[in-house]
């Protein structure tokens, strides 16, 4: 079952990606493969065909997927954390 969790900022880093990923096809020196991934891992809750995707990228590259994943959540609450501080050190002055 996939969970839609729809959000603005990552429908356009995905299409960012994946516009990427189309332009490194064509050019040689731009790796349109990772990009194209890149773009259906960032889309994967948001689009189905995103999600579908990602069980064939699973199933090609099944460790990366996992480094992926743990790798967006070591970020996630990164930047939760330097957000929280950032805001108390805002409110103390």
């Amino acid at each position: 079952m996939m969970e839609f969790r729809p959000s603005l900022k990552r429908k356009a880093a995905g299409w960012s990606l994946m516009g990427l990923g189309v332009i490194g096809v064509i050019l040689p020196f731009l790796n349109g493969t990772l990009f194209l991934a890149l773009g259906m891992f960032v889309m994967r809750h948001q689009y189905i065909w995103a999600h579908r995707g990602m069980g064939w990228v699973a199933g090609r590259w099944p460790d990366m997927v996992g480094k992926v994943e743990a790798m967006e959540t070591r970020f996630i609450a990164g930047a939760q954390d330097r957000l929280a501080r950032l805001s108390g050190l805002l409110r103390r002055r």
